[in-house]
C-alpha cells in the first residue's frame, strides 16, 4: 500500500528538481558569469559580459580567411567564442583558455563544435597550451583579462608570451576598462590602433597591437 506521506514528499522533491533546473535553463550564462565573477572578481574584472555591439567593433580588424588558429584569454561563458566560431573557417581552431575550472567545464559542456577547444590554464603559458595541440603560432589572440588588476608580474608576461606566440600579420586584441593597460602592449607591439567603445557596461578602450 503506498504511502500518501512517502508520496507526497517524493512529489516535493521533483517539483524542486524541476524548479531548479528552469532557473537554471533560465538564467544560463548570465547566471554562471555571476558566480564566475563572485569567486573570482581580480581574473574576470566585470560582473557583467561584453556587449553585441562590443564584440563586432573589436573583431572588425580580423582577416578570416588567413586565420588558423584563434586564441582567447578569459573566455568566461562564451560570448565572444560563439561569434569567432561563426566567421572561423571550417578547418580553423578556437582555443579558449581561463584559470576558472567552472567556465572551462561550462564550456565544454556548452559549445559542441569540433573546432573548439577549452584549456584549463595561464594565459601565460599560451606558447605551451597551443604547442600541445599542434600548433606553432596563433593568427590573432583576443583578452579582456582585466591587466592592471592580475597579480604583480602576470600582465607583463601574458603581454611577452602572447607577443611570441603571434605570426607576422597577427594581433593581439584587447577591451580593457582602463587606458593604461595600453602601456602592456606598448612594450612589445610598435603598431597599436585603438578606439573606445560606450554601448558596453561599462564603456571600454579596445587595442589593437600588430606583429609587423
Amino acid at each position: 500500500m503506498t504511502n500518501p506521506r512517502a508520496q507526497a514528499q517524493a512529489s516535493k522533491v521533483a517539483l524542486s528538481r524541476r524548479m531548479r533546473e528552469r532557473l537554471r535553463r533560465f538564467f544560463g550564462p548570465w547566471g554562471m558569469f555571476v558566480k564566475g565573477f563572485i569567486k573570482h572578481p581580480v581574473m574576470v574584472g566585470s560582473i557583467v559580459p561584453s556587449s553585441p555591439t562590443l564584440i563586432r567593433h573589436m573583431l572588425r580588424p580580423v582577416d578570416w580567411k588567413r586565420t588558423k588558429l584563434f586564441v582567447e584569454y578569459g573566455p568566461g561563458v562564451g560570448t565572444f567564442c560563439r561569434p569567432i566560431l561563426e566567421h572561423l573557417p571550417g578547418d580553423a581552431t578556437l582555443i579558449a583558455i581561463d584559470t576558472n575550472e567552472d567556465f572551462i567545464d561550462y564550456l565544454r559542456k556548452d559549445i559542441r563544435d569540433s573546432r573548439f577547444i577549452a584549456v584549463n590554464g595561464s594565459a601565460a603559458d599560451v606558447e605551451a597550451i597551443i604547442a600541445a595541440h599542434g600548433f606553432d603560432h596563433a593568427d590573432y589572440v583576443v583578452s579582456g583579462l582585466p591587466f592592471s588588476t592580475l597579480p604583480a608580474g602576470v600582465g607583463p608576461a601574458i603581454a611577452a608570451a602572447t607577443h611570441r606566440v603571434l605570426r607576422p600579420g597577427g594581433a593581439f586584441l584587447v577591451y580593457q576598462f582602463r587606458a593604461r593597460a595600453r602601456d602592456y602592449l606598448a612594450r612589445h607591439f610598435e603598431r597599436i590602433d585603438n578606439a573606445f567603445e560606450w554601448v558596453n557596461v561599462p564603456p571600454c578602450y579596445l587595442f589593437w597591437g600588430w606583429k609587423d
